[in-house]
């Protein structure tokens, strides 16, 4: 099974960025945690990051054939990414939205997902443990 990770804006930020909120591990260590994760479902994954919507489009289509499933951490655009939404939507790979923080327990403005309808699970607020449970879900879906 292949399995897309795509992290959206600022999260190659992180270690840096309110790691008192997003934790002190940076993009390149959850990276290799993700790796090392994937290895042992026995799945394989191509990992991206970026600050473009744009991008992140490209990315999706770009990668949908070989893929079977997506683990996507839109960070902003998760609020009102249609254009993302749609992108997801239109290509139809089981899809699992993931947050290291509890979106539903921040700002107002945060707490709604334009993605969520198009993702077949959500993971929140468990670091990168929420990254962990998308991968999981994501493979149970092979068997």
């Amino acid at each position: 099974m292949n399995i897309l990770v795509i992290h959206g804006p600022n999260l190659h930020l992180l270690g840096k960025r309110k790691p008192e909120l997003y934790g002190k591990a940076t993009l390149a260590e959850l990276d290799k945690a993700i790796k090392k994760h994937a290895a042992g479902l026995g799945v394989k994954v191509r990992i991206f990051q970026s600050n473009c919507e744009g991008a992140i489009i490209d990315l999706l289509t770009a990668n949908a054939p070989w893929a079977d499933a997506l683990v996507i951490n839109p960070a902003a655009y998760t609020h009102y990414s249609y254009a993302i939404r749609d992108t997801i939507e239109a290509l139809g790979l089981p899809a699992a939205e993931v947050h290291l923080t509890d979106i539903s327990k921040r700002e107002p403005f945060r707490k709604v997902s334009v993605i969520k309808p198009v993702c077949r699970a959500q993971f929140k607020g468990e670091g990168s443990a929420s990254y962990f449970k998308a991968l999981d879900f994501c493979a149970s879906l092979k068997k």
